[in-house]
């Protein structure tokens, strides 16, 4: 049987259609974090076992919503992912079986500024989500958390969609959380840089999206991506230079 595990935070945008793509499991955890918005009515009246945590950090948080779970495997989602019918399918047919494999990685399409990126990197994105609960468990990274698997790990290449950053804003929302988060997660490690240095990284990830991983051929907007995103590893070493110079 399969258990669906998320953490949540204001995404009453984004969960109905998650949740509708995933009505079909045994049990859904939502660990909602803070939401002031509809998102934990929305979970209730969906039929999802909610419960609530302070903020602990990506990989605290999902490690915690997976101890709710009652099921041998865990399928672990964003709000703003969907389960289509095909990975739907195999997912099934996994479960079912005598699978050799403690955890999978499954292919997914991420979609940006409502476009489907198919280059920028984006297009080898194979994330590990679904696990044998007694096999996988996240680290405690606050965040880019990761599941460690005791065992052998296979492919899904049926897709998970993503519907990431509908517009602008939200991708600069999350790079100003996650560069602090980022920043603050290398000062602990007592990694140091300069300006210089976070220009440098800042300038590498942008030609390596636009240019080597032929962020071109997704248009304007693969141009936006990949200038984004460099800005936001800017602003990660430039608030980790900031910290150390504190």
């Amino acid at each position: 049987m399969l258990s669906v595990a998320v953490i949540v935070k204001n995404e009453e945008g984004n969960l109905p259609r998650m949740l509708e793509s995933i009505s079909w499991a045994d049990e859904i955890i939502i660990l909602d974090t803070g939401s002031d918005d509809n998102t934990k009515q929305i979970a209730k009246e969906a039929g999802c076992k909610v419960y609530e945590s302070e903020w602990l950090g990506f990989g605290k948080c999902k490690q915690l919503a997976v101890n709710y779970c009652s099921h041998e495997w865990i399928l672990s989602l964003d709000a703003d992912e969907v389960v289509t019918p095909q990975l739907k399918t195999k997912i099934q047919q996994i479960i079912q079986s005598d699978s050799e494999y403690a955890g999978y990685r499954i292919k997914r399409k991420s979609f940006y500024l409502n476009k489907m990126i198919n280059h920028c990197g984006w297009n080898h994105d194979y994330t590990l989500r679904l696990f044998h609960k007694d096999k996988g468990h996240f680290n405690s990274k606050l965040v880019h958390e990761s599941i460690q698997i005791d065992g052998k790990i296979g492919y899904i290449h049926d897709h998970l969609l993503h519907y990431t950053y509908p517009n602008i804003d939200s991708h600069i929302s999350k790079m100003v959380l996650y560069s602090g988060l980022g920043s603050a997660s290398l000062f602990t490690k007592k990694k140091k840089t300069t300006l210089l240095g976070a220009c440098f990284k800042s300038n590498w990830k942008f030609w390596k999206m636009y240019l080597f991983q032929l962020g071109f051929l997704d248009g304007k907007v693969g141009f936006i991506l990949s200038y984004n995103s460099a800005m936001g590893v800017f602003w990660k070493y430039a608030k980790l230079w900031e910290l150390n110079r504190k």
